[in-house]
C-alpha cells in the first residue's frame, strides 16, 4: 500500500479548496454498472472495461441495484436480459426509468434473446441500446457502451488509488473469448438443424467440431436410436447433451465426417478408423475419428486432440512441490524406468507428455511409439503403432532400440514382451517412460512380476511409479464454503483417514452459474501418489509381496496416497470431497 502523507490544514479557506476538488474528481469518474446474472460474461466486460480506464460495479441482485446506481453514480449501466436474478429485466427497466431519465442515466440492454418483441419493448420502456448476445461481438459491446458514457475517461491507476471498493480483478480473455464463441456456433448449429441443404450439413459438422472445441470437450458422441440422432460431449470427464439431430439427416452427417477423415463412404457394416485436421478460429486441430455399425445406423465419436501438453506444467497439472522433487530426481538419471498407472482417461499420457517436454532438449535424442500418437512434438521422433504392419509395441521398441535413442517413451505395456523388452531397454543405459494399467502406484510392481519379469531387474531399473486419477476442478465463480457436520464427518470416516477428518472442518461446494454451464466445474485437475524405490521396497520385490506390504513401506518413506492427495485438493477449495470420492468409487 503506498505511503500517504498528510499536511495539517491550517485555514477554512483550504477546506473549500479541498471539497471543491473533490467534487470535481467525482464529476470526472466514469463509472459504469453492470448488472448481470452471466457472472463469467460480467467478468469479460469489466476486465475490458478496466483495461480502457473505467471503473467498474458489478451486481448480480435486483435488490441491491437501485442502491448502487445512487451509490456509484454510473454513466451507463449495463442490464443482462431476460432476467437478473429471478426478476423480469424489463420490470426492472420500468423501475429504474420511473427515477432516472435517458439521458441521466443511459441504459443498454445486453440480452441472450435475439427477438425484435424484447427489442421493441426494451425501447418503449426507455433503453438506450438493445444488444443482442449472440450475434454481438466483445469488442461491439465495449464500443458502444463507451460512445454513451462518452470519450474522457480516468485512468485505472488512478482509480485504484483512490481505493475505489468494487474494481474488480482481471480474467483470461481467452476463455472468455471462447465462453462468447459458444454462444454463438451454438444459435448457428440449431439454425443449420432447420435447414437441409448440401452447405448447412458442411457447416453443420464444422460448427460442431468447433463449439465442441470452445465448450472444453474432449470427445464428440454421435449416436443414432431410432427416431434421431444426438451429439453429446465429454467435458471434464462427464458426458453432456448437446444437440438433437432429426433421423433424416443420419446418413449424411456421417458421410460428410468419413469424407474429412478418409474412410470408405460406401461401407456400412465395419468399424473405420480416420483422422483429419479441423480449421477452427484460433488455427486448427487434430480430430481422431471412430464409426462403427450399430442397431440403429452407424455411431460417431471424435476424439479432440487439442496440443494442450504443449503448455502444461509439472505444477498445473496438480502435482505437489514434493512430488515434483521426486520426479525431477527420477528424470534427472540418465538411465531407468518412470511409470504412470490408472485406469483409461486418468491423464497418463498427458503426464508422460509433460515429462518428455521437460526432457527435450538438442542434448538428446528422444523417440516414441505410440498407439495412437495424441499429440505432435517437434524434435522428438514419434512412431505410430500398426497392427497390419507388424509395427506392435515390442516390434516397434525392438527397432527403436536401433536407432541410438537416450530417450524412449513406449505409450503402453500391454503385454509380457514388451514388458520384459522395456526394461532391459531401460537396463542398458535408456531412460524409459511408458503407462501400465494398475489402481495405484504400488499395484504397479506385482503387475510386472506378472508379466514375467524378473524381480531383481524390477528393483534395479524402475525410478519412479506415478499412480493418478483426474478430478473435476471447483469454478471458482460460484463456489461456497461448507462445514462438515459431526454425521457427515463420520460417513466419512468409512473412506478417509480419521487423522484427516476433524470437527468443524471446512470445505467447498457449488451451486452452478452460467460460466460453469450449471454444473460446478471447469476443467479438470490431477490427484497423484508418486512412489519413489527405497531399499525396503526393493526387498519386498524381491520377496515377491504384495501390493498392501509394498504401499506400506511406501507410505514409511514418504510417499502421499491419491486419497490424501484429493483430500488436501478439497480442503484448498481446488475441488469437492464427492468428485475425489466418485473417482475412486464409480
Amino acid at each position: 500500500m503506498p505511503l500517504k502523507i498528510g499536511f495539517k490544514k491550517t485555514s477554512a479557506i483550504k477546506d473549500a479548496g479541498a471539497k471543491s476538488e473533490a467534487q470535481e474528481k467525482a464529476k470526472d469518474r466514469k463509472v459504469i454498472l453492470i448488472a448481470e446474472n452471466d457472472l463469467f460474461l460480467a467478468e469479460l466486460l469489466t476486465q475490458r472495461f478496466l483495461k480502457d480506464g473505467y471503473e467498474v460495479v458489478k451486481t448480480d441482485s435486483s435488490g441491491a441495484l437501485l442502491g448502487l446506481i445512487k451509490k456509484s453514480d454510473p454513466k451507463v449501466l449495463l442490464l443482462g436480459a431476460p432476467k437478473l436474478d429471478d426478476k423480469d429485466s424489463l420490470e426492472i427497466l420500468k423501475k429504474v426509468r420511473a427515477s432516472y431519465d435517458k439521458k441521466s442515466l443511459p441504459i443498454v440492454i445486453l440480452s441472450h434473446s435475439e427477438s425484435d418483441e424484447d427489442a421493441g419493448k426494451s425501447s418503449e420502456l426507455g433503453a438506450n441500446l438493445f444488444l443482442a448476445e449472440a450475434y454481438t461481438e466483445i469488442p461491439q459491446i465495449i464500443e458502444a457502451v463507451k460512445n454513451i458514457a462518452g470519450a474522457a475517461v480516468k485512468p485505472i491507476e488512478q482509480a485504484k488509488e483512490e481505493g475505489h471498493e468494487n474494481i474488480s480483478g482481471t480474467m483470461s480473455v481467452d476463455s472468455a473469448e471462447s465462453y462468447k464463441t459458444t454462444i454463438k456456433l451454438k444459435a448457428q448449429i440449431e439454425k443449420a438443424l432447420v435447414s437441409s441443404t448440401e452447405l448447412s450439413l458442411i457447416s453443420l459438422v464444422d460448427n460442431l467440431i468447433e463449439y465442441a472445441f470452445y465448450a472444453r470437450a474432449s470427445d464428440i458422441h454421435i449416436d443414432p436410436s431410432d427416431d434421431k440422432m444426438m451429439a453429446r460431449l465429454r467435458i471434464d470427464g462427464v458426458m453432456h447433451d448437446a444437440f438433437v439431430f432429426p433421423k433424416k439427416s443420419q446418413l449424411a452427417i456421417i458421410t460428410r465426417i468419413k469424407v474429412l477423415a478418409g474412410m470408405r463412404t460406401d461401407e456400412h457394416q465395419m468399424a473405420q478408423d480416420g483422422r483429419f485436421k479441423a480449421q477452427i478460429k484460433d488455427g486448427s486441430i487434430d480430430i481422431r475419428v471412430s464409426i462403427a455399425p450399430t442397431y440403429y445406423g452407424e455411431n460417431c465419436v471424435m476424439r479432440i486432440l487439442a496440443e494442450q501438453a504443449q503448455k502444461l506444467s509439472l505444477e498445473t497439472l496438480g502435482f505437489s512441490a514434493e512430488d515434483i522433487k521426486k520426479v525431477n530426481r527420477a528424470i534427472g538419471k540418465p538411465y531407468g524406468m518412470i511409470l504412470a498407472t490408472g485406469p483409461t482417461g486418468s491423464g497418463k499420457t498427458t503426464t508422460l507428455y509433460t515429462i518428455l517436454k521437460k526432457l527435450n532438449t538438442k542434448e538428446v535424442s528422444i523417440i516414441t511409439i505410440e498407439d495412437p500418437i495424441e499429440y505432435s512434438i517437434k524434435g522428438i521422433d514419434q512412431v505410430q503403432v500398426n497392427e497390419k504392419t507388424g509395427l506392435t509395441f515390442a516390434h516397434g521398441l525392438r527397432f527403436i532400440l536401433r536407432q541410438d535413442p537416450n530417450i524412449i517413451m513406449v505409450g503402453e505395456i500391454r503385454d509380457d514382451e514388451t514388458a520384459n523388452i522395456a526394461i532391459n531397454a531401460a537396463m542398458t543405459g535408456h531412460l524409459l517412460l511408458s503407462t501400465l494399467h494398475a489402481n495405484d502406484a504400488a499395484t504397479a510392481l506385482p503387475r510386472l512380476i506378472d508379466m514375467r519379469v524378473e524381480p531383481f531387474l524390477i528393483s534395479s531399473t524402475v525410478n519412479i511409479i506415478i499412480g493418478q486419477r483426474l478430478v473435476r476442478q471447483l469454478c471458482v465463480n460460484c463456489r461456497v464454503k461448507k462445514e462438515l457436520d459431526d454425521a457427515e464427518i463420520q460417513n466419512l470416516k468409512e473412506f478417509f483417514p480419521e487423522n484427516l477428518l476433524k470437527a468443524g472442518a471446512v470445505f467447498y461446494t457449488h451451486k452452478g452459474c452460467d460460466k460453469c454451464g450449471g454444473t460446478g466445474y471447469i476443467g479438470r485437475i490431477g490427484i497423484h501418489e508418486v512412489l519413489e524405490m527405497s531399499d525396503e521396497v526393493r526387498e519386498l520385490i524381491m520377496k515377491h509381496a504384495n501390493s498392501s506390504e509394498i504401499k506400506i513401506a511406501a507410505l514409511k518413506n514418504g510417499m502421499v496416497p491419491m486419497l490424501e492427495d484429493g483430500f488436501k485438493k478439497a480442503e484448498q477449495g481446488i475441488t469437492t470431497l464427492e468428485e475425489v470420492l466418485r473417482v475412486f468409487h464409480e
